[in-house]
């Protein structure tokens, strides 16, 4: 008898899947010792009341945690919808931002209904449309960052993905633009506020006037829970409903649901830490655009993308990398997006503490004249 073949796992997958490019994130070093400015994280600790709520939860013998969390989050729905000015039937919880836009591409996306999205934009969404096997409908922004109002809204795409503030360029849109979009789009726009808190508007006041608009948000970047996974979407009741149908039963545990409550109720705390990181931002901006003539964009998020200049006063790609390069060199992660025309010359940098971007603009200094 002949031998049997070896098992393969990757010819009994489906063959889109077998083809697929997974997302990859940003690097996250093992060993201390890095000034880490490549993954929008806050440089910040979160508020004391979240580690005081998860001892509260767990307890001194973990026993809670042999019993189910609430399955709807239903205390954390209600305190956002609180925060927020809407009905508890208008905020779903997921297991970060990430686990609600993968549910929103379930409902909306398949090969005959395409998904929308700009770019440059999220990385994420392509590979979430790739999973689905579905298919994308792709608005390139230029140079200006101008949000593409009438490709948008003459989009066929059933659901389109804006991310606001733009990643990775920081670029903010105004709320009176993607209402203008709202209004005769015909899909549903998904406006990912990922980083809305650190800009001066946002697209909330929208719900109640457009049925067709989900807004998404995250506890990780400034409430500085990453490491908890809890993410939320606001929306009208029969997208709510929609997303409730197909989320897992349980999809954000108990310890992630406490620190999340504990951390949206204190305001005063985070007030203070968007402040700073806002205030930082913003010196980092003018250092860049008018102390070395580098093209930055306005940012309204917690990074910064900026074009360096070498000492010659050359831009592009390969000048990029190497700064890039140099900070690596010098335990300064920062992140490069090169597989794109408007982005390949950039680098996106995290807003961290006043310590670290003082090390970061000594390195910066030393590579523009090395």
């Amino acid at each position: 008898m002949s031998p049997e073949p070896p098992f393969d796992a990757v010819k009994l997958a489906l063959p889109h899947l077998r083809a697929l490019k997974a997302y990859t994130p940003g690097l996250q070093p093992s060993e201390p010792g890095w000034v880490k400015l490549n993954t929008n994280e806050c440089p910040y600790p979160p508020s004391p009341r979240v580690a005081d709520a998860i001892l509260r939860e767990v307890g001194t013998d973990g026993a809670s945690l042999r019993l189910y969390p609430n399955p709807s989050s239903r205390p954390l729905r209600e305190a956002l919808a609180a925060h927020h000015g809407v009905g508890v039937e208008n905020v779903c919880v997921g297991n970060g931002s990430d686990d609600i836009l993968n549910l929103l591409v379930r409902l909306f996306c398949s090969g005959a209904s395409p998904a929308g999205f700009t770019l440059p934009s999220y990385s994420l969404y392509p590979v979430l449309v790739g999973i689905q096997d579905g298919r994308s409908e792709v608005i390139e922004f230029d140079r200006s960052m101008r949000l593409p109002i009438d490709r948008m809204i003459g989009s066929s795409a059933k659901v389109f993905f804006l991310t606001s503030p733009n990643a990775p360029t920081g670029v903010g849109f105004k709320t009176a633009e993607i209402e203008r979009v709202l209004k005769e789009f015909r899909g549903v726009l998904v406006v990912d506020e990922a980083y809305a808190p650190f800009a001066g508007e946002d697209s909330v006041p929208l719900l109640a006037r457009h049925p067709n608009l989900v807004v998404v948000r995250t506890f990780s970047k400034a409430y500085a829970l990453a490491g908890m996974r809890i993410g939320y979407a606001l929306a009208g009741p029969d997208v709510i409903g929609l997303l409730d149908r197909v989320r897992d039963s349980y999809n954000v545990n108990r310890v992630s649901q406490a620190g999340a409550l504990a951390a949206l109720g204190d305001t005063g705390y985070y007030g203070r830490v968007i402040a700073t990181i806002r205030d930082t931002r913003d010196e980092f901006v003018r250092h860049c655009a008018e102390g070395r003539g580098w093209f930055t964009y306005p940012s309204e998020a917690n990074f910064v993308f900026t074009e360096p200049k070498d000492g010659r006063g050359r831009t592009g790609a390969v000048v990029a990398g190497s700064a890039a390069a140099f900070l690596d060199a010098r335990r300064i992660l920062v992140r490069r997006f090169p597989s794109h025309a408007l982005t390949e010359s950039f680098l996106r940098i995290t807003v961290g503490t006043n310590e670290e971007m003082l090390v970061l603009n000594q390195a910066l200094e030393a590579w523009a004249h090395s």
